[in-house]
């Protein structure tokens, strides 16, 4: 019997878009997505997911459906659903598209080099921990990367720890020892 051979899987990189702002991570993991949100973000998805059923509250009043006493509760009820689903998207579409560099997104560049630079600092890993093997690492990101560009065709979103975000992570690395010796040098 022969040596097994490993065979190795070749590297697909992120492609790079060509945006008006740097990009940040072209597969951000939810958790982020969600953590660097704005105020005015929750601001339009919330107003998004009260249009669903105020709209439905105005048709009735202009024109009634009379479908009887309990035949608008459902339809309200499903209203409120959609509107809250449209109005989650919403949210995480403002969000995602600054990830991407496709809006203004200047408070998130800093928010992304302070938590970086501080996992550099407690030797963390970037992107956090997996359990699942490289390839499938790498099959995450290649499912998930800039999908939050179709999420209004099918929402994916990434639940997945990975190294694969589309960015040079040296930028990190220079500014916590830039950090740490500016720390050095004061202390001394």
């Amino acid at each position: 019997m022969g040596e097994v051979q490993q065979r190795q899987r070749p590297y697909v990189p992120a492609r790079t878009l060509d945006t008006e702002f740097p990009l940040i991570d072209s597969d951000p993991h939810i958790r982020r997505v969600l953590r660097y949100a704005r105020r005015e973000d929750y601001a339009v998805g919330a107003a998004t997911a009260a249009a669903g059923p105020g709209l439905m509250l105005v048709w009735e009043r202009f024109a009634p459906s009379y479908v009887g006493k309990g035949g608008f509760a459902p339809i309200m009820r499903l209203a409120g659903v959609i509107g809250l689903t449209a109005g989650f998207l919403q949210f995480y579409n403002r969000s995602i598209f600054r990830f991407y560099g496709f809006s203004e997104n200047q408070r998130e560049r800093e928010m992304d080099m302070r938590e970086m630079v501080d996992k550099v600092k407690r030797n963390e890993p970037l992107y956090g921990t997996s359990s699942l093997s490289p390839y499938m690492q790498g099959v995450a990101s290649r499912n998930s990367r800039y999908a939050g560009v179709w999420l209004h065709i099918i929402p994916w979103f990434n639940f997945v720890n990975h190294e694969q975000h589309g960015v040079d992570t040296a930028k990190y690395y220079q500014q916590a020892e830039r950090e740490l010796e500016a720390e050095r040098t004061n202390a001394q």
